[in-house]
């Protein structure tokens, strides 16, 4: 990337306007992970059937008053946090291996909130979109091609990869340079909702992880369910319920971080 285009991307990066939707951006992150986490906590005591997903957040989110316009927010908020950390993937100063790892990861990063901003657009315009249904769709396109099975498998081990960072980034606190971390009681409780939050995050996507990598060697694609498919087949286990609902506790506790983060984040 020449010097002029560094220049572009920084300028880009340092707008205050793209900041002001980052921030939204993790403050509608974190709404919807107070309701997926809702959302599992219902489901483990029996109280609701609804889908523990990004797809079922949405949903709850549709038949709400004031929905559409809730809907929308969700949309510029996750095409605008995407996009800024696209930009700012371009920036990233210091040695040039953790530099290319950083990169990768914002760039990584971005493509699921662009993703995230497509499925909310779906909603926002009258529509319904499963996520489960998706995931699954996928895992039967890759099984039935050359090769799938294991880039199928593959693909588990890389969420896996990514559950590990973040139960690592929560249990060593890595996500303290992410915040301006305030002090006395209200900066303990921040990091006490990262430490849960991200723990938690990770815990729900090494389940996922397993699913994947379970279609992939049973050639079963029924079995890749996605986040919703993950927390209620750990809700069929031995102990599950309590396991479900201290990881609902947990992503509600990931959705109010988010929140400072919004308010708090080092952009």
């Amino acid at each position: 990337m020449n010097a002029s285009a560094t220049h572009i991307a920084r300028d880009a990066s340092n707008s205050s306007t793209l900041q002001l939707l980052a921030r939204l951006g993790f403050a509608v992150n974190g709404l919807l992970h107070i309701l997926i986490g809702s959302i599992a906590i219902t489901v483990a005591i029996g109280a609701g059937s609804g889908s523990a997903d990004q797809s079922g957040a949405l949903a709850q989110l549709a038949s709400s008053p004031g929905g559409v316009f809730l809907l929308w927010t969700v949309v510029i908020g996750m095409f605008a946090l995407g996009l800024w950390l696209l930009i700012s993937a371009f920036v990233l100063q210091g040695e040039p291996k953790r530099r290319w790892s950083r990169r990768l990861a914002n760039i990584a990063k971005a493509i699921v909130y662009f993703a995230l901003g497509a499925t909310a657009l779906t909603f926002a315009q009258g529509g319904s979109s499963s996520s489960a249904g998706s995931a699954q769709s996928a895992s039967a396109s890759l099984l039935s091609s050359p090769g799938g099975t294991i880039v199928l498998f593959l693909a588990g081990v890389a969420v896996l990869g990514v559950a590990g960072y973040f139960i690592y980034k929560g249990a060593a606190q890595k996500f303290r340079s992410d915040v301006a971390v305030p002090s006395g009681p209200v900066g303990r409780a921040v990091i006490a909702l990262g430490v849960v939050g991200y723990v938690a995050k990770g815990v729900a996507l090494a389940v996922v992880a397993i699913l994947i990598g379970a279609a992939a060697l049973t050639q079963d694609a029924s079995k890749s369910t996605g986040l919703d498919g993950a927390l209620k087949a750990l809700a069929a286990l031995p102990f599950g319920t309590i396991a479900l609902i201290l990881i609902g506790i947990g992503l509600i506790a990931y959705g109010v971080y988010c929140f400072v983060r919004a308010r708090r984040a080092r952009l």
